[in-house]
């Protein structure tokens, strides 16, 4: 069984659907960097929260305005799901990991989505086999992970953050997987915008209750800017246009962008934040990549 034959979903290429790529490739690579800035400067919880709920209240003024219909109970108990999923537990983590983590090696760890996409669907959902192909880029995806992670004595300290942003990216890929077996509204811009209030609200929360806001955080111009590149670039425009194309296309396809972000990413902290980037950094790059290659090509006539 293929990849495509899992959800059954198909689409025609068109305009739409080339910039909705662009964005989620271009805009997310660079969100890294933002990120990084900004928690360097003020709370994690408290930026990722004033980001999701932020763009995710926007959003869902926006679509209401234009008369969309509101979620029912079902929709708004699976918004729920799923948005504990993708940005709790997901950017939640990765929030607080990337005051110990550059860009670069944050970017990735997280091109590992697909990867762990692929295992909850041969593992958990069982809708998919675990073909030699696909197990061959798991097992190289993972060693490009080891080698970032265990061979480089002046990073040890960074481990956990580094194991915190893996075990976010499968918090992801669950939530991903599960946002196309779940009902949910049929406007995607509207599910968008529910599922980014919902965790953006839950974010805000955590905040108050880890202490964050006492004192109430100091916003430089130089956080200000990060975050508002976050809200409106990082969730308006590239989370909308992710939602989008899981109405489209499986998850597994959509996840094509872990291979391109890290690119964007680490040549965005080389050259604007000056991060270091290694030998080690480029092979553990180059084999990660190449897995998620590997797992999003089009299988072979004997794999069908």
């Amino acid at each position: 069984m293929s990849i495509m034959v899992v959800t059954n979903k198909s689409a025609t290429w068109n305009a739409k659907m080339f910039l909705a790529f662009a964005a989620i490739y271009i805009l997310w690579g660079a969100t890294f960097l933002a990120i990084r800035v900004a928690v360097l400067e003020i709370p994690p919880f408290f930026t990722a929260g004033v980001r999701f709920f932020t763009a995710g209240a926007c959003l869902y003024v926006f679509m209401k305005a234009r008369g969309v219909p509101s979620p029912t109970r079902l929709h708004w108990r699976n918004l729920t799901i799923v948005a504990i999923c993708m940005f709790v537990l997901t950017y939640g983590a990765l929030f607080w990991a990337q005051q110990y983590v550059t860009s670069s090696v944050t970017a990735v760890i997280e091109a590992t989505l697909p990867i762990t996409t692929i295992l909850l669907e041969v593992f958990v959902f069982r809708t998919l086999r675990l073909q030699r192909r696909l197990a061959a880029g798991v097992i190289l995806g993972f060693c490009g992970v080891a080698i970032l992670l265990f061979h480089n004595p002046g990073q040890q300290l960074a481990l956990v953050p580094c194991l915190v942003i893996l075990a976010a990216g499968v918090a992801w890929s669950f939530g991903a997987v599960l946002s196309g077996r779940l009902a949910l509204p049929q406007s995607k811009p509207l599910t968008a915008g529910c599922e980014m209030m919902i965790g953006g609200a839950v974010l805000l929360l955590l905040s108050a209750l880890t202490g964050e806001l006492h004192p109430f955080p100091h916003i430089t111009p130089r956080a200000a800017a990060a975050l508002a590149y976050l809200i409106s670039c990082g969730s308006l425009i590239a989370y909308t246009a992710y939602v989008w194309l899981l109405g489209k296309l499986p998850a597994t396809r959509v996840a094509s962008h872990a291979y391109v972000n890290p690119i964007v990413a680490v040549a965005l902290g080389y050259f604007l934040a000056g991060e270091l980037v290694t030998t080690r950094t480029v092979l553990a790059s180059t084999l990660v990549i190449g897995s998620v290659f590997l797992i999003l090509s089009k299988p072979t006539h004997a794999e069908l």
